[in-house]
Parts: C-alpha cells; sequence; structure tokens
C-alpha cells in the first residue's frame, strides 16, 4: 500500500510522507542526557505526538522509556489522590506490558491497581517509582502526553510538586534522568487554563481586574499559592525548532516524488508551501493531502503534474481557508474563549497596529502560546499566511452585518472581473471607488479612516473566493498603509492601501510601492488612496515610474 500524506493523528513513517525528524530527536536526546525535566508546549496538530513516538524509539537504546497519555485517564482518574494513583499505576504497567522491570516494582504498582485506597498518598507512588529508577537496568525517561487533560486539577499539580522535589534532591535519591510533558499549555504557567474553563464571571474576573487571582482560585480546589506558582519550574527552556523548513519540505516531496515522478520542481513547491504555512506541520500535510489526492482528476487539474504546481498550490489554500477542519475548530474555540487574544488580533489585522513583542503582557503570551503569531525581530506578525487569510475571514465575516452593501455588491459583480483566467484588477478598483462613494460618500473622516481596509477587503472577497487568495505583507501593515498581496492562479497583484496625507506623501508611497514591485518582480502595481479632502478627485490615474506602471485610484 502507498504511502499518504496525514492530518489525523499522529505519523507513522511506514505510512506516511513525513518529514526527517533525525535532527530534531538528536538535540531532544542532548538534553534527556544532561538530565533535564522540560516540556514541548506547541500549539494543536504540530507534531507532538510523532515526535514523542519517534523519540520514544530513538531513545531506547540508552534508557528505559514510561510513556503515558493523560487522555486515556477520565475526569474520575483524578477526583482525589487515591483514584489518580490506582488509575495511574495502570496505566503504567500497561505501558511497561512485555517490558523487563523490577518484581518489586511489578507488585507494588499491581497492588495500587487492584483497588482504589491501596495507596493514600502519592508520597507512597513515588516511593516505588524511585526504587524503580534505583534497581532498573537502564536509566528511566517519563514521558507524559497531553498534559492539558489534567492540568486543571489538584491532583496532578501535587504530581508536578513532587516531581520538582525528586529533580531538587536527585543527587541525593534516584528519580527519572528526564521527564518530558508535551501540552499545548505552558506546564510552567498553568493560571490560564484554570481561568478559561472556569465560568464566564471567573474569567472577567481574570481578565478585567485585581479579583482574577481570587477567581483562579476558585476553581476546582486549586489554592491561591499553586495557581500563581509554578509546582514544576524546574523545567528547562525547550527551544528546539518543530517547525518543517524549506528543506525539510524538500526532502519529504523528494520522496513522494520518487513513488509518483509527477515532474514537479521540488525545490520551488516545497518554497511556496513554506510560503504560505511557515512551516506549520498540520498546515504543510494538508496542503500536500489536497494537491495529492483531491486537485487531480479535477477539470483545471486533470492529473498530479498539473496538480502539483504554483496555480495547484493557491487553489489548494484557497480551499483550506474556508472548510472546516479539527484545527481552525481549535482555533476559533481559543478566540472566543479568550477576550484579550480577540482583542490583540483583531488589532493587528484590521487596525493594522504595530505590537512589541512582550511574552509578560498576557494577550501576546497567549496567542504565541496558541499558534496565532510569532516575533518578528521585536514585532509581532501574525504566524502564517493562511492564519492570517482565515482569520481576516472570521473578523471580516463578523463585520458583513455592518458593512453587508459593500461586501453584497462585490458578490453580485464578481463575474465580470475575470478576463481570460486573470483578475481585471483596473475595472475591480475603478467599480470599488464609485460603489465606495456611492455607498459612504457622506460619512465622517473618522469611521472611513477606521474602516477603510475592511471595506475593500469585503468587496474582494466573494470575487476571489475559491479560486486566490490574499494576505497582508506583515513588513508594511501599520495605521497608514497596508500592502495586499493577493494570489490568483498563476499571477500576483500587490495593491497598497494608504490615508492620503498631502502630495509629497503620495509620491513617497509611489517610491515604495515601485521599489516593493521591484522585490516581486512585477512590472504593474496598484495603490488605493482614502483620501478625505473635500476638493478631492476621485477616480483611477495610471502613473509610469521608470520601468513600472502604477494604477492610482482615489475614493
Amino acid at each position: 500500500m502507498s504511502k499518504i500524506f496525514n492530518t489525523t493523528a499522529n505519523c507513522i513513517p511506514e505510512k506516511h510522507y513525513m518529514v526527517d525528524l533525525t535532527e530534531r530527536l538528536i538535540q531532544i536526546k542532548e538534553m534527556v542526557d544532561r538530565g533535564d525535566y522540560f516540556t514541548i508546549n506547541r500549539a494543536r496538530q504540530y507534531g507532538k505526538t510523532t515526535t514523542l513516538l519517534a523519540l520514544a524509539e530513538y531513545l531506547k537504546k540508552d534508557y528505559l522509556v514510561l510513556r503515558l497519555d493523560f487522555q486515556r485517564l477520565s475526569d474520575a482518574s483524578f477526583a482525589d489522590e487515591s483514584s489518580f494513583i490506582f488509575s495511574l499505576s495502570k496505566r503504567i504497567l500497561l505501558s511497561m506490558k512485555g517490558v523487563a522491570i523490577p518484581e518489586e516494582t511489578t507488585k507494588a504498582l499491581t497492588f495500587f491497581a487492584q483497588k482504589k485506597g491501596n495507596a493514600e498518598t502519592l508520597d507512597e507512588l513515588f516511593i516505588v517509582l524511585n526504587e524503580w529508577c534505583e534497581h532498573s537496568e537502564k536509566p528511566l525517561v517519563l514521558m507524559i502526553d497531553e498534559v492539558d487533560q489534567a492540568s486543571n486539577y489538584q491532583v496532578f499539580l501535587n504530581f508536578l510538586a513532587q516531581l520538582r522535589a525528586n529533580y531538587i534532591e536527585r543527587d541525593l535519591i534516584s528519580t527519572f534522568q528526564s521527564v518530558i510533558l508535551a501540552g499545548v499549555y505552558d506546564i510552567k504557567n498553568l493560571k490560564r487554563k484554570f481561568v478559561s474553563q472556569g465560568e464566564p464571571d471567573q474569567r472577567a474576573a481574570f481578565y478585567n481586574g485585581p479579583a482574577r487571582l481570587a477567581a483562579e482560585a476558585q476553581r476546582g480546589g486549586v489554592s491561591l499559592e499553586h495557581s500563581t506558582n509554578s509546582p514544576w519550574n524546574v523545567a528547562a527552556d525547550y527551544k528546539i525548532d518543530m517547525s518543517f523548513s524549506t528543506a525539510d519540505i524538500s526532502k519529504m516531496l523528494r520522496e513522494y516524488e520518487n513513488d509518483y515522478k509527477t515532474g514537479m520542481d521540488i525545490d520551488a513547491i516545497a518554497q511556496e508551501i513554506y510560503d504560505y504555512t511557515a512551516g506549520y506541520p498540520f498546515l504543510v500535510s494538508r496542503i500536500c493531502k489536497y494537491l495529492d489526492e483531491t486537485l487531480p482528476g479535477t477539470d483545471a487539474f486533470p492529473n498530479r503534474t498539473a496538480a502539483w504546481t504554483k496555480e495547484g498550490i493557491t487553489k489548494a489554500v484557497g480551499a483550506i481557508v474556508i472548510e472546516r477542519n479539527t484545527l481552525f475548530e481549535s482555533l476559533i474555540d481559543k478566540v472566543d474563549l479568550y477576550p484579550d487574544l480577540k482583542e490583540i488580533l483583531y488589532d493587528i489585522l484590521m487596525n493594522g497596529a504595530d505590537i512589541s513583542f512582550n511574552p509578560y503582557v498576557v494577550s501576546i503570551s497567549t496567542a504565541y502560546m496558541f499558534g496565532f503569531i510569532k516575533a518578528d525581530g521585536t514585532r509581532v506578525i501574525i504566524a502564517n499566511r493562511i492564519f492570517e487569510t482565515f482569520l481576516y475571514n472570521y473578523f471580516l465575516l463578523s463585520e458583513e452585518s455592518k458593512l453587508t452593501d459593500i461586501y453584497r455588491l462585490g458578490m453580485r459583480e464578481k463575474y465580470q472581473f475575470i478576463r481570460n483566467g486573470e483578475l481585471d484588477m483596473d475595472l475591480i478598483l475603478e467599480r470599488f471607488v464609485v460603489s465606495f462613494d456611492d455607498l459612504y460618500g457622506d460619512q465622517d473622516e473618522k469611521f472611513k479612516e477606521d474602516d477603510g481596509r475592511k471595506y475593500f477587503l469585503l468587496y474582494l472577497r466573494p470575487i476571489i473566493n475559491g479560486e486566490g487568495n490574499y494576505y497582508i505583507e506583515s513588513r508594511t501593515r501599520n495605521m497608514e498603509r497596508t500592502d495586499i498581496i493577493i494570489d490568483y492562479k498563476t499571477k500576483q497583484y500587490v495593491i497598497e492601501l494608504k490615508i492620503w496625507h498631502g502630495n509629497a506623501y503620495n509620491t513617497r508611497g509611489e517610491n515604495q510601492l515601485r521599489d516593493y514591485l521591484d522585490y516581486y518582480h512585477l512590472d504593474k502595481g496598484y495603490m488605493l488612496s482614502f483620501c478625505f479632502n473635500k476638493k478631492k478627485e476621485i477616480g483611477l490615474k495610471r502613473i509610469q515610474l521608470g520601468d513600472k506602471l502604477l494604477i492610482e485610484a482615489v475614493v
């Protein structure tokens, strides 16, 4: 059976096309060799479980690996210490089935797993675990996946505290060589998890003032001390990059190409996929899966050779940003759950806010933890183009009730803008200028300045929907100027949106756009200026700047 691209659960090398994890495993093993305790906290579907499975196999020559998955434990398992020890002992025995472990360890864990109450405290469990570490032929490494399932329970915090105490005394007692916890939430900072799963009034208290600590402390018996101080602050920083590089993607595609002989330009396709995804594992695999399984056989892409092209990637991305999938559902759940997260994303995307990256700001830390943003030098930017387009669509949909007229016009007029399979961008701007002036020409300046981007994107969205994609160039996004990059089939369009501040400022904008066209190897660009001068002349004009043609539209 041939391999496939996988976007569900963990990846299996024998069944799925995968990037080579060897270099990452070498780096993680170095941390294990040092005896580090650490967390692998990454956003949903970022390859954490696949990495842990590969790591367990990679380490088994030198270590005995105890790998657990807290997703397999029910809520009842965390009701109290007795229930937790009972369930955990069962899971340890199942995980170690067929593995030689000391007889006394097996007897003790079996006793704990036979009846709740056979071990009353975590102290008793850790005495057994420490003795196991002492008599084991190989050093023990503990891996726990999906710790998010447990992180809002007091008994889990007590468990972490025991691990911490063992780490501190590791020169005096036998304990785990290394402990690795994997999940979305940073275990060194659990309080956001408590609040996110609390009642709405508790969440409001957290975000709105001094009562937030009291709100946290009410969560399931979690003490105020535990809610503000991490019980696992011994964790080492995990800085290993788990995103896929262009070289990673190329190597994976080379294996695919050896199987199917599509004739694709492997390096160019890998770069194009990376440009859209910034190496987010799920998104990389989702695009590849679409190119392999969905596009071939359609009218526009009759075979794999036609699909594995830049035009095929554009089509795939256009379909992915409007589909329902588990990753996007998780993202929206987080946006709805965290008010400050929604606010900062809206501010970046819709208002052009330029925000400095500061991990101690709760909203920034939350957005970073969930994978929405990344640091670009000292600035915050959206993590990848696909997330940016998806979030723009999400926020624009929420604006349609207010700005529905301009959206409906774009929907009604969209077919006239396609000429010979290409966008007639001149006509799009011409029609937008007329429509905007008819609908909003009598609005005040503040109204138009704040919403200029929304108007144009709402008008544009139904025109390119399904066939093209757009994103905002992060290097030029600010309150005064925004460059929109549109990919439509095989062509690219650059449109600068700006607020009019006089002729001198406009000339600088023209020169900046000319330089930007050089960067994208384009001969023609567009400028859309929102002008509040009562004497303005609305409409389009053509400007020749050297070898570049600029189409300027003023509204």
